[in-house]
């Protein structure tokens, strides 16, 4: 297993919302063991009596049962107001934001909490002997059990406001928005070091499609990962040029090309059985290696709360304001080659890669569609596409946020009716254009580029 599938399913076992949890009630089983060990030990030499719990064993089992009993209750009230706050986060931000509220460690932690006090009790409790000829009341387990009630009393009173707090718009864009940025870091490193050219145009290279032998997908789904190094390893061992027809969050149907391999002849059955293993398939996005779907996910937010059933202006504001400091991280770093080489040096893999004219229309366009009536959300967004000009390096980018510039502008012609809004709005996109031009001098800022992926 290669360092990019251990990257990828730790990071799923680390999401799910069992994973805390699971790992609490293995601790608490291991304390519990622990701590009946001291208890034995304790009644052999006598020790440390006063610091602990000291009645009879009718006491101890009362004592247990009671903390069990309302640790297992309070789970049940934990999990229903999760259940609530999902519901609340569903309906108001999308169901594609219910990840978000399940990957929360702190909600994790939690519900472990309880569930392990009530795991940790419960085997104390049959532990607990009251017969006169062999009496065994564990005091250390007992204290134990005890303190572990009263840090469960914080644990609740810390997880009522956490749930008040993070069903809030602004917490919401905030933990989408920090995720967005690691999946740039993560994408985009900023130790990449200068941007390495391809070494020549995808479109000249040496491989046309129909002399290569399409990799069929075995299953229908979104491509949540693919797994570079397993893909120039399969290539390098059969000597084949490996071309790439999807990018991490298209979605791949059944018997429809995942690559295509040079030469056709060296591709047999089994092999394009092993370079299907390279491509996981997941029934929904996630965005591990696909930066548009925590994009996506700002861009639901904001679209949502455009529409006439919300009407809240100032939430699509704020989520404009994430995307264009993403975009900002996004423009300063080198992009990766879509060129993989092997250790020889010698060409094995040409990715699919997602170009910063792609993320930005990811990040604008169906803002622009949903919010073009609207003078504030029109100006922020050409106030923000101005920003990000200013942290470019790139040509290409330049026309990018030139082409988005010139389409807000088209909208907000369209759509706005006071004249002042719309002057407002013309002073901005001249204060953009002119900083396309002391950055790239005869830009064609006034034609509207294709986007290029």
């Amino acid at each position: 297993m290669n360092d990019s599938s251990i990257r990828y399913h730790w990071e799923s076992l680390r999401t799910s919302y069992w994973f805390i949890p699971a790992i609490l009630g293995i601790a608490a089983i291991g304390l519990s063991i622990i701590t009946v060990a001291i208890d034995h030990t304790i009644r052999e030499h006598g020790a440390w009596k006063d610091w602990t719990y000291t009645g009879g064993p009718e006491g101890a089992r009362a004592v247990l049962a009671t903390i069990a009993g309302s640790m297992i209750t309070v789970a049940g009230v934990v999990f229903s107001i999760t259940i609530v706050a999902l519901s609340l986060a569903s309906a108001q931000f999308g169901p594609r934001l219910l990840r978000n509220f399940i990957r929360d460690r702190r909600n994790q932690f939690v519900l472990g909490t309880f569930t392990a006090t009530f795991l940790y009790c419960l085997l104390i409790l049959r532990t607990v002997r009251g017969s006169d000829h062999d009496e065994f009341v564990p005091g250390v387990s007992v204290t134990i059990g005890m303190l572990l009630a009263i840090f469960n009393l914080g644990v609740l009173i810390y997880f009522i406001h956490h749930v008040a707090i993070s069903i809030q718009a602004t917490s919401v864009i905030r933990s989408v928005s920090d995720e967005l940025n690691e999946t740039i870091d993560r994408l985009w490193p900023a130790n990449l070091g200068s941007e390495p050219p391809d070494v020549c145009e995808l479109a000249t290279l040496p491989y046309p499609q129909d002399e290569a032998l399409p990799v069929l997908a075995e299953d229908s789904g979104y491509v949540d990962a693919i797994q570079d190094s397993m893909l120039i390893k399969l290539a390098k061992e059969n000597s084949l040029i490996i071309r790439l027809a999807h990018r991490p969050g298209h979605f791949a149907v059944a018997g429809t090309p995942l690559a295509w391999a040079w030469p056709p002849e060296r591709a047999t059955e089994d092999i394009t059985k092993k370079l299907n293993k390279a491509f996981v398939l997941a029934s929904h996005r996630t965005p591990f290696q696909d930066v548009e779907f925590a994009i996506d996910q700002l861009v639901e937010i904001a679209i949502r709360a455009l529409s006439p059933g919300i009407n809240d202006p100032f939430t699509a504001l704020n989520c404009i304001d994430r995307l264009g400091e993403a975009l900002c991280r996004l423009a300063r770093r080198s992009a990766p080659s879509s060129l993989r080489f092997d250790d020889e040096k010698e060409l094995r893999v040409i990715t699919y890669p997602a170009r910063f004219a792609a993320v930005t229309d990811a990040a604008f366009n169906q803002i622009r569609q949903y919010g073009a009536s609207s003078a504030a959300v029109m100006i922020c967004l050409m106030e923000t596409i101005g920003t990000i000009a200013s942290q470019c390096r790139r040509e290409d980018d330049f026309v990018a946020l030139a082409r988005h510039a010139e389409l807000v502008a088209r909208a907000a012609r369209r759509s706005l009716a006071e004249e002042a809004d719309l002057a407002d709005l013309e002073e901005r996109h001249k204060g953009v254009l002119q900083e396309f031009a002391r950055h790239v001098g005869g830009l064609p800022i006034g034609q509207v580029q294709p986007a290029t992926e």
